[in-house]
């Protein structure tokens, strides 16, 4: 069974491919460290706004690291 994990709930934007419930295939962290440094701390707002942006190209990312199609995977979480 392969899995494809997305993990937006704060600043980062993370996406992984797992296999089995435990084989890691690929994964893509997305940080936002340095558009919230100069505020001191995580604009929420911000944040949400800038995952529209950093999704797409992270699950694209790990779908090409992986040679896997959407069509393949199993299930989204």
């Amino acid at each position: 069974m392969k899995i494809l994990g997305i993990e937006t709930s704060c600043d980062d934007t993370g996406v992984a491919i797992v296999e089995d419930g435990r084989n890691c295939l690929s994964n893509i962290i997305s940080s936002q460290e340095e558009m919230h440094a100069k505020y001191g701390g995580i604009v929420p707002e911000m944040a949400s706004r800038q995952h529209l942006f950093s999704i797409v190209p992270a699950v694209s990312s790990v779908l090409e690291n992986t040679g896997i199609e959407y069509d393949d995977l199993d299930a989204v979480a």
